[in-house]
């Protein structure tokens, strides 16, 4: 059988003697080498890793949605320097005050949205809290509903026992849902602390492009805006949470920060803070030294002494 293969390639005495020294085993072992160097490759690809261990930062809180009503009206300027500048402050002071919470923001006016989801990094909280302004929600008007539920959505399945969302609006709601609905996330184990910002009698809307102030299209009187504590009021009995009017920044922070204390606390990990041990450079090391061994093994066997 042999010999008639060697008859089909070629003279039976060349190709024996090119063959001579040809090891199957050796192929074999050579050919396994370059597989295993492949895998090991595709190892240090995927950057396998494990957090750290006490390196690792694990923070014990809990989560705390901020929903920021940024409409006109908080540009009214009964309290200096205006609603959403000392809404804006509030926020970043009770942050401080919530060291190991995560946190996250949620804008509406007419329309709410997720800002910033849930998370560790407060410098970046305090980021887009800075930024925000009317002009981050188009739609004019203030629908608390829609804030609650968006507020919802950002904690995703979390533990309803861990979650809180601080509330802070002129209360000057244009949908009758939001009653209704705190009535719901109540059952559903959610706190909504709300804070009331603003004066019962009320003040007038600056208007940028008239350098005056905001003026009602149908009546063409100047609109004034006004606190509306009752509707915050019910939603915060609603849910367990608690009502405060915002007139001096910290004593409306200890106020929020000693409702949300009874909530149970619990150790989150934040794996963008977290430290990580990386092990893609022992599988890079043992790709390098299975390619060198594929290298140096040779594919033949040794020549017969004499």
């Amino acid at each position: 059988m042999e010999k008639a293969c060697c008859k089909n390639i070629g003279s039976p005495s060349l190709v024996k003697a090119l063959i001579h020294r040809y090891s199957p085993k050796r192929f074999t072992l050579k050919f396994i080498l370059v597989c295993l160097a492949f895998a090991m490759g595709v190892l240090a690809v995927m950057n396998l890793r494990k957090p750290g261990g006490s390196d690792g930062i694990v923070r014990k809180g809990i989560d705390v949605v901020f929903a920021l009503d940024v409409s006109r009206s908080m540009l009214a300027e009964d309290i200096e320097p205006n609603r959403l500048e000392r809404a804006k402050q509030f926020i970043s002071k009770m942050m401080d005050a919530l060291p190991g919470s995560r946190v996250g923001l949620v804008l509406f006016a007419g329309k709410a949205y997720v800002q910033m989801p849930l998370s560790a990094d407060h410098g970046a909280a305090q980021m887009f809290i800075s930024e925000a302004s009317p002009d981050a929600v188009p739609m004019k008007g203030t629908v608390i509903s829609d804030a609650l539920q968006e507020s919802m959505k950002a904690f995703g399945d979390r533990d309803a026992k861990y979650r809180a969302v601080v509330l802070i609006s002129d209360g000057e709601d244009h949908d009758e849902e939001a009653i209704d609905l705190s009535k719901e996330l109540s059952k559903r184990g959610l706190m909504v602390n709300t804070v009331g910002i603003g004066s019962p009698t009320g003040s007038f809307i600056p208007d940028d492009s008239t350098r005056g102030h905001k003026i009602d299209d149908e009546t063409g009187v100047e609109i004034i805006s006004k606190l509306n504590e009752q509707e915050l009021k019910q939603i915060a009995a609603n849910t367990n949470g608690v009502y405060v009017h915002l007139e001096n920044s910290d004593a409306a922070v200890k106020q929020v920060a000693a409702n949300l204390s009874q909530i149970d606390k619990k150790v989150t990990g934040d794996t963008s803070l977290m430290s990580f041990s990386y092990y893609f450079w022992v599988f890079v090391a043992v790709m390098i030294l299975l390619l060198i061994g594929e290298q140096l093994l040779p594919e033949g066997k040794k020549p017969a002494t004499r």
